[in-house]
Protein backbone atom coordinates (compact mmCIF):
# COMPACT_ATOMS: atom_id res chain seq x y z
CA UNK A 1 0.00 0.00 0.00
CA UNK A 2 1.19 3.47 -0.80
CA UNK A 3 2.05 5.72 2.14
CA UNK A 4 -0.22 8.65 2.83
CA UNK A 5 0.83 12.15 1.77
CA UNK A 6 -0.50 15.57 2.68
CA UNK A 7 -2.58 15.45 -0.52
CA UNK A 8 -4.52 12.48 0.94
CA UNK A 9 -5.57 14.42 4.02
CA UNK A 10 -8.45 16.84 4.47
CA UNK A 11 -7.95 20.30 5.91
CA UNK A 12 -9.24 20.74 9.47
CA UNK A 13 -12.27 22.63 8.12
CA UNK A 14 -13.09 20.04 5.44
CA UNK A 15 -12.59 17.21 7.93
CA UNK A 16 -14.96 18.86 10.40
CA UNK A 17 -17.63 18.95 7.70
CA UNK A 18 -17.10 15.30 6.67
CA UNK A 19 -16.08 13.77 10.00
CA UNK A 20 -19.34 12.04 10.95
CA UNK A 21 -19.70 10.29 7.60
CA UNK A 22 -15.98 9.47 7.39
CA UNK A 23 -16.07 8.06 10.93
CA UNK A 24 -19.09 5.84 10.10
CA UNK A 25 -17.28 4.50 7.04
CA UNK A 26 -14.09 3.79 8.98
CA UNK A 27 -15.94 2.10 11.87
CA UNK A 28 -17.74 -0.20 9.40
CA UNK A 29 -14.39 -0.93 7.71
CA UNK A 30 -12.73 -1.73 11.06
CA UNK A 31 -15.33 -4.39 11.88
CA UNK A 32 -13.67 -6.60 9.26
CA UNK A 33 -10.19 -5.88 10.60
CA UNK A 34 -10.63 -6.54 14.31
CA UNK A 35 -9.87 -9.85 16.00
CA UNK A 36 -10.57 -10.41 19.69
CA UNK A 37 -8.08 -12.74 21.36
CA UNK A 38 -9.88 -13.96 24.46
CA UNK A 39 -11.57 -11.50 26.79
CA UNK A 40 -8.79 -8.94 27.18
CA UNK A 41 -6.78 -8.64 23.96
CA UNK A 42 -7.84 -7.21 20.65
CA UNK A 43 -5.96 -6.88 17.38
CA UNK A 44 -6.85 -4.16 14.92
CA UNK A 45 -5.19 -4.87 11.59
CA UNK A 46 -4.25 -1.48 10.19
CA UNK A 47 -4.41 -0.35 6.58
CA UNK A 48 -4.33 2.90 4.67
CA UNK A 49 -7.89 3.89 5.65
CA UNK A 50 -7.51 3.15 9.37
CA UNK A 51 -4.26 5.11 9.46
CA UNK A 52 -5.75 8.02 7.50
CA UNK A 53 -8.52 8.18 10.09
CA UNK A 54 -5.98 8.10 12.94
CA UNK A 55 -3.97 10.92 11.40
CA UNK A 56 -7.07 13.03 10.69
CA UNK A 57 -8.18 12.57 14.30
CA UNK A 58 -4.72 13.51 15.63
CA UNK A 59 -4.60 16.62 13.46
CA UNK A 60 -8.08 17.57 14.67
CA UNK A 61 -7.37 16.91 18.36
CA UNK A 62 -4.05 18.75 18.30
CA UNK A 63 -5.27 21.49 15.91
CA UNK A 64 -2.33 20.83 13.62
CA UNK A 65 -2.58 22.66 10.33
CA UNK A 66 0.99 23.68 9.52
CA UNK A 67 2.93 21.64 6.97
CA UNK A 68 5.71 20.65 9.38
CA UNK A 69 3.28 19.28 11.97
CA UNK A 70 1.32 17.37 9.34
CA UNK A 71 4.54 15.83 7.98
CA UNK A 72 5.49 14.75 11.52
CA UNK A 73 2.18 12.92 11.90
CA UNK A 74 2.60 11.28 8.49
CA UNK A 75 6.12 10.16 9.44
CA UNK A 76 4.84 8.71 12.73
CA UNK A 77 1.86 6.81 11.31
CA UNK A 78 2.84 5.79 7.75
CA UNK A 79 5.02 2.92 9.05
CA UNK A 80 1.81 1.30 10.33
CA UNK A 81 0.49 0.80 6.78
CA UNK A 82 1.16 -2.73 5.45
CA UNK A 83 3.91 -3.06 2.81
CA UNK A 84 2.31 -5.76 0.66
CA UNK A 85 4.03 -8.77 2.24
CA UNK A 86 3.06 -8.20 5.86
CA UNK A 87 0.21 -7.30 8.14
CA UNK A 88 0.47 -4.55 10.70
CA UNK A 89 -1.74 -4.42 13.73
CA UNK A 90 -2.38 -2.51 16.90
CA UNK A 91 -2.56 -4.82 19.92
CA UNK A 92 -4.77 -3.50 22.71
CA UNK A 93 -4.76 -5.00 26.19
CA UNK A 94 -8.17 -4.15 27.61
CA UNK A 95 -9.16 -4.40 31.27
CA UNK A 96 -11.91 -1.93 32.23
CA UNK A 97 -10.92 -1.88 35.92
CA UNK A 98 -7.80 0.26 36.41
CA UNK A 99 -6.34 -1.85 39.24
CA UNK A 100 -6.96 -5.09 37.37
CA UNK A 101 -5.28 -3.58 34.28
CA UNK A 102 -2.29 -2.44 36.32
CA UNK A 103 -1.80 -5.98 37.70
CA UNK A 104 -2.35 -7.54 34.27
CA UNK A 105 0.28 -5.34 32.59
CA UNK A 106 2.85 -6.60 35.11
CA UNK A 107 1.77 -10.23 34.63
CA UNK A 108 1.65 -9.95 30.82
CA UNK A 109 5.12 -8.51 30.33
CA UNK A 110 6.41 -9.73 26.95
CA UNK A 111 2.99 -10.65 25.56
CA UNK A 112 3.52 -8.49 22.47
CA UNK A 113 6.19 -10.96 21.30
CA UNK A 114 3.89 -13.97 21.71
CA UNK A 115 1.12 -12.94 19.32
CA UNK A 116 1.03 -14.95 16.11
CA UNK A 117 -0.76 -15.50 12.82
CA UNK A 118 -0.79 -18.71 10.82
CA UNK A 119 -1.68 -19.20 7.17
CA UNK A 120 -3.21 -22.62 6.56
CA UNK A 121 -0.77 -25.29 7.87
CA UNK A 122 2.35 -23.18 7.28
CA UNK A 123 4.51 -22.19 10.28
CA UNK A 124 3.25 -19.57 12.72
CA UNK A 125 4.52 -16.04 12.25
CA UNK A 126 5.21 -14.27 15.54
CA UNK A 127 4.86 -10.52 15.74
CA UNK A 128 7.75 -8.13 15.50
CA UNK A 129 6.67 -5.64 18.14
CA UNK A 130 7.13 -1.93 18.62
CA UNK A 131 9.68 -1.18 15.94
CA UNK A 132 9.21 2.56 16.45
CA UNK A 133 9.96 2.63 20.20
CA UNK A 134 10.04 0.31 23.18
CA UNK A 135 6.72 0.20 25.02
CA UNK A 136 7.72 -2.17 27.80
CA UNK A 137 9.95 -1.52 30.79
CA UNK A 138 11.49 -3.68 33.52
CA UNK A 139 8.25 -3.79 35.51
CA UNK A 140 5.40 -4.00 32.99
CA UNK A 141 4.22 -3.99 29.42
CA UNK A 142 2.14 -1.26 27.78
CA UNK A 143 -1.59 -1.55 27.08
CA UNK A 144 -0.96 -0.73 23.39
CA UNK A 145 1.60 -2.24 21.02
CA UNK A 146 2.23 -1.97 17.29
CA UNK A 147 2.94 -5.30 15.61
CA UNK A 148 4.21 -6.45 12.23
CA UNK A 149 3.64 -9.97 10.92
CA UNK A 150 6.16 -10.58 8.14
CA UNK A 151 4.91 -13.20 5.68
CA UNK A 152 6.89 -15.39 3.31
CA UNK A 153 6.09 -15.33 -0.43
CA UNK A 154 4.50 -18.78 0.01
CA UNK A 155 2.19 -17.42 2.72
CA UNK A 156 1.20 -14.43 0.59
CA UNK A 157 0.33 -16.72 -2.34
CA UNK A 158 -1.68 -19.02 -0.06
CA UNK A 159 -3.71 -16.17 1.42
CA UNK A 160 -4.41 -14.73 -2.01
CA UNK A 161 -5.55 -18.22 -3.12
CA UNK A 162 -8.06 -18.36 -0.25
CA UNK A 163 -6.14 -20.18 2.49
CA UNK A 164 -7.56 -19.89 6.02
CA UNK A 165 -5.84 -17.71 8.60
CA UNK A 166 -5.57 -18.47 12.31
CA UNK A 167 -4.43 -16.07 14.99
CA UNK A 168 -3.50 -16.33 18.64
CA UNK A 169 -1.32 -15.59 21.60
CA UNK A 170 0.70 -18.09 23.64
CA UNK A 171 2.06 -16.14 26.61
CA UNK A 172 2.50 -18.19 29.83
CA UNK A 173 -0.10 -15.97 31.53
CA UNK A 174 -2.54 -15.61 28.63
CA UNK A 175 -3.46 -17.97 25.83
CA UNK A 176 -6.10 -17.55 23.16
CA UNK A 177 -6.58 -18.91 19.67
CA UNK A 178 -8.89 -18.04 16.82
CA UNK A 179 -8.74 -21.22 14.74
CA UNK A 180 -10.08 -19.58 11.61
CA UNK A 181 -10.66 -15.88 11.00
CA UNK A 182 -14.15 -15.07 9.73
CA UNK A 183 -14.24 -14.84 5.94
CA UNK A 184 -14.86 -11.04 5.83
CA UNK A 185 -11.75 -10.53 8.00
CA UNK A 186 -9.71 -13.00 5.92
CA UNK A 187 -10.74 -11.20 2.71
CA UNK A 188 -9.86 -7.82 4.19
CA UNK A 189 -6.39 -9.05 5.18
CA UNK A 190 -5.88 -10.71 1.80
CA UNK A 191 -6.50 -7.32 0.17
CA UNK A 192 -3.44 -5.95 2.03
CA UNK A 193 -1.13 -8.31 0.17
CA UNK A 194 0.40 -7.82 -3.27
Amino acid sequence: MEPLTRADLLSLEAYAEQRDEFRRRVMAHKRNREVPLGDHLRLLFEDRLTIQYQIQEMLRAERIFEAEGIEEELAAYNPLIPDGDNWKATLMIEYPDIEERRRALVRLKGIEDRVWVQVDDLPRVYAIADEDLERENEQKTSSVHFLRFQLTPEMVRAVKAGAPIACGVDHPEYQATVERLPEPVRESLAADLT
